[in-house]
């Protein structure tokens, strides 16, 4: 099974050059990405990705390639995907200022690249054991414009990862700047509390996850309730489930907050209405 890379239109093989390094992804992170799930060769939630990324892109004033609207993003991504042959994947979408120039572009004007990996698991799958985490102490992000967006910027989540591993931790739970609990190193936060769901507000700086909107528009539909507000250590250990969520793995529960100590039943759940929403 070959890799393809889509550079602007133009297939590539994946193990072949394809940016210039005076790339302005590559020089100062100047753009953003989706990161899309592939299950049975079809994207999953394509328009939830497209708005996301249309809106990043008015924010970080970057004009679309001419021609690149919703049907042709559409397009692009099917055609790599039975290119390749792959059929449960890992997608990248990533759209970066094109040009040259230093912190002052010299132009707007947008360029991207789709890449795709395959995933052993056809479909998304609860993880097993539950994730062992902890807050991490060292930074807090702060809350802007920016904070709900994936731009290419991401030292700070590298940052808490690297920390989680050093510790033997899963994952890590990240606070913004008022203290407030936000995310994980890799995706959303969402609390089990009495059969209801919270999740922090985007007004509190977490990123505007893709999954996340799936899992509170699946909990609303079947009856739980859910409540975007803000959350705080104590919220945690009064809470009887804790997960995160990300448009790849998914959802994955933790099992373990310091000495607290987590189920899993509605992230079980969840999962079971996951699966059926992007396999039917």
């Amino acid at each position: 099974m070959t890799e393809w890379v889509d550079h602007n239109g133009d297939l590539h093989p994946a193990d072949e050059p394809v940016l210039r390094l005076d790339n302005r992804a590559f020089h100062f992170g100047d753009g953003l990405f989706e990161s899309i799930r592939v299950v049975g060769g079809k994207p999953c939630f394509l328009d939830a990705h497209w708005a996301r990324m249309s809106t990043g892109a008015d924010l970080l004033r970057i004009t679309l390639p001419k021609g690149f609207d919703r049907q042709r993003f559409g397009e692009a991504v099917q055609a790599i995907i039975e290119k390749s042959g792959i059929t449960s994947g890992r997608m990248r979408f990533t759209l970066f200022r094109g040009g040259s120039g230093y912190y002052r572009p010299e132009t707007d004007q947008g360029a991207y690249t789709i890449e795709l990996r395959a995933l052993a698991d056809p479909h998304h799958v609860l993880n097993p054991n539950g994730l062992l985490v902890d807050i991490w102490p060292e930074m807090r992000k702060p809350v802007n414009e920016l904070s709900r967006h994936k731009t290419l910027n991401c030292q700070y989540y590298i940052m808490a990862a690297l920390w989680s591993r050093a510790r033997g931790l899963d994952d890590c739970l990240l606070q913004n700047d008022r203290g407030n609990i936000i995310e994980s190193s890799a995706g959303n936060l969402f609390i089990v509390s009495n059969g209801v769901l919270y999740t922090p507000s985007l007004t509190d700086g977490c990123l505007g996850g893709v999954m996340r909107a799936q899992v509170i528009n699946l909990a609303i539909a079947n009856g739980i309730k859910v409540y975007e507000c803000s959350l705080n250590p104590q919220n945690l250990l009064a809470a009887d489930e804790l997960f995160f969520t990300n448009a790849i793995q998914g959802i994955r529960w933790a099992g373990g907050y310091r000495t607290k100590r987590y189920t899993h039943k509605m992230a079980g759940a969840l999962t079971d209405l996951l699966v059926k929403a992007t396999t039917n």
